[in-house]
């Protein structure tokens, strides 16, 4: 259900993407960021539901809350003429190679385990 949900989003994003206007240089940085703080936590919504430890709240939570976090490290970063951002770039993009580890290593486990199953039912 919920790869649904997110196929649905990334098909409604991408219409939304192509028929918006262009947006300017100036907040290109943050919207980056912004878009990369929301991938790292749905990322890891993705991660917490094949642990099966998913919240709703935490996932809400982190969704604005990253987002916010890494706009202002961006906003900072520009009042100081410091790249923080990049900061802010490099633990979310970690974070989400850890969460897509976690993602790839259930499907090829469970991919493994059916042609497993498919096997022992052929003999």
């Amino acid at each position: 259900m919920i790869f649904l949900v997110i196929l649905i989003a990334c098909i409604l994003g991408a219409i939304v993407g192509l028929n918006a206007p262009m947006i300017s240089y100036t907040y290109s940085s943050y919207l980056a960021i912004a878009i990369i703080a929301a991938l790292d936590t749905v990322f890891g919504g993705i991660a917490s539901v094949i642990n099966k430890k998913f919240d709703m709240k935490t996932f809400i939570s982190g969704f604005f809350g990253n987002g916010i976090l890494a706009i202002l490290l961006t906003v900072l970063g520009e009042k100081l003429n410091v790249d923080i951002y990049l900061a802010a770039i490099v633990v979310f993009v970690g974070r989400m190679f850890l969460n897509l580890g976690i993602i790839r290593r259930y499907y090829v486990e469970k991919w493994t385990e059916n042609i497993k199953n498919r096997n022992k039912k052929q003999k």
